[in-house]
């Protein structure tokens, strides 16, 4: 039976795969993306799947989204959260968002909540969730500066992002959508390009030689999606299941958090 799958940042990399995969096989897949660059390759690469261009990073453009997903496809039985954008260096968003924060946190909270009654109208929904769960350095949660006006760096917004989506998980987990995050490591996605040169040679170099294809790197990802876990939260790390204990008060708080920033933007 056909499903009906939304793959944000589904024009791009694993992304772009699972959107090819999953309409070669006949599901309904619907691919976000923001540029007529993305558009364009999805056409290319799996010209069955439908696309909607929204730029994720703005809550005003995702909540137009949302309303327009959910007129249009009553059941979602799949909500790939696959958007990311290393950033180089610090920037805000036109709503004052520092912008790792706001496709990373702010955007997976809202297309997560505000999906969910879609979602529990399939028969067996999951989150697919691509961040960092289970990596080398765990990242914090900077509370008193969340949008890292000071002392932004790349990385540590990066593994902010990584440590919110386990906790902002562990605030939505509950049957019957199976949340599942997925760390896929170093995956051949053109990782390379943010960085400037010789930082870009040598990441380039690095993938070329350490990077897992694309192709390969969505296997286990299928395999999650069409057999999701007993539990309502997994997680992950390249296809092998690890063990995570996210803090039930912070997780609560971070909830919070980010339904006070976002609530005068949705009014």
């Amino acid at each position: 039976m056909s499903r009906t799958v939304v793959i944000t940042g589904g024009t791009n990399g694993i992304g772009l795969a699972l959107a090819r995969h999953y309409s070669e096989r006949g599901d309904q897949v619907i691919a976000i993306g923001s540029s007529q660059a993305g558009q364009d390759r999805l056409r290319r690469q799996a010209p069955q799947a439908r696309f909607d261009r929204a730029d994720l990073s703005s809550v005003k453009q995702t909540n137009e989204l949302i309303d327009r997903l959910r007129s249009t496809y009553p059941a979602i039985d799949v909500l790939v959260l696959a958007a990311f954008r290393y950033q180089l260096s610090r920037g805000e968003t036109d709503e004052g968002f520092e912008r790792t924060f706001a496709l990373s946190v702010v955007n997976r909270w809202l297309m997560s909540r505000a999906l969910r009654p879609a979602l529990e109208r399939a028969e067996a929904p999951v989150v697919l969730d691509l961040c960092g769960v289970g990596g080398i350095r765990a990242g914090e949660i900077h509370w008193d500066d969340l949008q890292l006006e000071r002392g932004y760096r790349p990385f540590k917004a990066t593994m902010q992002g990584a440590r919110a989506a386990e906790l902002l998980a562990a605030a939505y987990a509950a049957e019957p959508v199976r949340y599942v995050l997925y760390n896929p490591l170093f995956v051949a996605t053109g990782l390379f390009e943010p960085f400037r040169q010789p930082v870009r040679g040598l990441v380039r170099l690095a993938s070329a030689l350490f990077a897992q294809p694309v192709s390969k790197a969505i296997l286990p990802m299928t395999a999650l999606i069409d057999s999701p876990p007993a539990a309502p939260l997994s997680a992950y790390v390249r296809g092998r299941p690890v063990a995570f204990t996210p803090d039930p008060a912070a997780a609560r708080r971070l909830d919070a958090v980010i339904r006070d920033l976002v609530s005068p933007l949705t009014a």
